[in-house]
């Protein structure tokens, strides 16, 4: 299993910094310009049992993203996992730390691609350079709305 992490601190209080993430534009908001990704649906805000679709373009091929928050602490984390998806396995952590009136944000992603420890060898270093790319988007956009 394959570990991403990105952690930046943000200028405001971390009530103000979940508000942001429970926007219902929060996913069109957070998705880099450059991805080649698709919003389906997204439906049940940050609680357990929310969903996301979304559709990737890998090459010329489409491929159907699904995600549940299978964990939700009000302005501590959530945390949604793969159903449907390109990974093998994909968990991702939202953690949110108040830091006086400033909230430490960490995304954590804990992830498995098909065929084992020989694919993450050739792929690991790629998919969390295209991921620390998207986080540091993410982390400057959720900055300029908190």
């Amino acid at each position: 299993m394959l570990k991403f992490e990105y952690s930046s601190l943000i200028n405001a209080p971390v009530e103000k910094v979940w508000q942001f993430h429970e926007r219902a534009d929060v996913l069109e908001l957070l998705t880099p310009p450059w991805q080649p990704v698709k919003i389906i649906r997204r439906e049940g805000g940050l609680e357990i049992g929310a969903t996301s679709e979304f559709l990737l373009t890998l090459g010329f091929f489409p491929v159907p993203w699904v995600a549940r928050h299978t964990d939700y602490q009000k302005y501590q984390l959530f945390t949604d996992e793969q159903i449907k998806g390109p990974m093998e396995s994909w968990r991702h952590e939202h953690i949110f730390k108040a830091k006086g009136q400033q909230t430490l944000l960490i995304d954590r992603i804990y992830y498995e691609v098909s065929g084992g420890w020989f694919s993450e060898i050739l792929l690991g270093w790629w998919i969390n350079s295209r991921l620390k790319e998207m986080f540091k988007y993410r982390h400057q956009i959720t900055k300029e709305y908190s």
